[in-house]
């Protein structure tokens, strides 16, 4: 049996990089605190016009959401007929994985419930799981295809996560997320997707996080959502000094991507109320960005973050954790979140011969009910939505690092 991988050791990164690794250490953070409380004069009021409380469905305490929500929607008998029809339609087009749209995998009946649910994720509750896709009865082409097929219904824009494959230039739409430290050297992973460690609290790019589980662990894997909006309140309530410190540019590691050592941007997006839109409050970070991860440390020529900006980092952390809901997160699960108002994590887990944690990924757009995305983050929206086409989309069928690996913030 696998064990799960241990956190390899890193240089600390810039000059006056503060003591923070990508593993949160409660006891380091509550002597931050301490530490700062003591020694700096920390504001006690927002930045201007943000709000003291949100009020929305998109706050909630996973410590009690079952109560109130049910998260699951259970395919039907007539459901997963329709499904099946839908492949073979498909099938018959002999048509590239590219091509999979609301027309070419047809669901007359099931698509009123599935654009329900990315209502649900747009304006509810921000996450609905699909439940029991038959994945042992098909082959891993026709598990994709039906997992692209039913989230074309959800969202129909598909987004871009590595723009080459196998060495040429392409829109690689499908990433896989597998503990791959049994057959790649330590020093070429740079993300936790590709190793059975705990994933802390964090969110992705684009606006919908969808996964969908192949396979599961022997043994963890556990998969935990949590409010960024709950986590919002608290703070707000309680340690304005951090949404203040959240709401200023941080420089981002961006590891040489696109050529670049770093950018400036906040980490939380505040955008009042219109005549169409709600106001609404966006959190997009990777603590790895910040902190580096095994073979990937936080570059040694960019500013070093803060001691405030690391204490931020661990409140994210440990508010997220002390409200996350923890989802049965089960083979034929596809898991759809609104990476805008939603932070992700999971637990630590083991491989075994006969059962491993493989899910895989998509970054969904639906154009109909998307949010506006922040200036600050339209480049970096642009990087996974922009130009991509069916001829150029891949794929990838095999778990392996992606060519942007290195880089890969999630």
């Amino acid at each position: 049996m696998a064990t799960a991988a241990v956190q390899r050791p890193f240089a600390s990164g810039p000059p006056g990089q503060p003591d923070i690794g990508y593993a949160p250490d409660h006891d380091n953070y509550l002597a931050r605190i301490r530490r700062r409380q003591e020694t700096e004069k920390l504001d006690k009021s927002l930045p201007p016009g943000f709000p003291q409380k949100l009020e929305s469905e998109l706050v909630w305490d996973g410590n009690n959401l079952e109560e109130t929500y049910d998260w699951n929607y259970k395919l039907t008998e007539e459901d997963l007929e329709e499904v099946e029809s839908a492949l073979a339609h498909f099938q018959s087009l002999n048509k590239r994985l590219g091509d999979i749209t609301q027309e070419t995998f047809p669901l007359p009946k099931l698509h009123d419930t599935l654009r329900e649910i990315s209502r649900e994720i747009h304006t509810g509750h921000g996450f609905k799981v699909v439940r029991g896709v038959p994945v042992t009865k098909h082959t891993r082409e026709e598990n994709v295809i039906i997992y692209a097929g039913i989230s074309s219904h959800i969202a129909p824009i598909r987004g871009r996560q590595d723009h080459q494959h196998e060495g040429q230039p392409a829109d690689v739409v499908l990433a896989h997320i597998k503990d791959l430290t049994t057959t790649v050297d330590a020093s070429n992973i740079g993300a936790p997707s590709y190793t059975a460690d705990k994933q802390v609290f964090h969110t992705d790019s684009g606006d919908i996080v969808a996964l969908f589980a192949l396979g599961e662990a022997a043994e963890g894997g556990q998969s935990y959502l949590s409010s960024s909006w709950k986590v919002y309140n608290e703070l707000a309530a309680t340690r304005p000094d951090l949404i203040r410190t959240l709401a200023e540019p941080w420089a981002v590691d961006e590891f040489g991507k696109l050529g670049k050592l770093y950018t400036q941007r906040p980490l939380l997006h505040h955008q009042p109320a219109t005549e169409t839109d709600p106001e609404r409050l966006i959190i997009q970070y990777a603590r790895r960005s910040f902190t580096g991860y095994w073979g990937l440390p936080r570059s040694s020529n960019i500013p070093a973050i803060t001691e405030g900006q690391a204490e931020a980092l661990d409140a994210l952390h440990f508010t997220a954790e002390k409200y996350a809901a923890s989802l049965g997160f089960h083979q034929g699960d596809i898991q759809y979140v609104n990476n805008l108002s939603i932070f992700h994590a999971r637990g630590g887990f083991k491989d075994s011969a006969e059962k491993q944690r493989h899910l895989v990924r998509l970054w969904l757009r639906d154009p109909e009910l998307a949010w506006k995305t922040p200036d600050a983050l339209q480049e970096r929206w642009d990087r996974v939505y922009k130009d991509v086409t069916a001829e150029r989309s891949v794929f990838p069928l095999e778990a392996k690092i992606r060519s942007a690996g290195k880089g890969d913030t999630s």
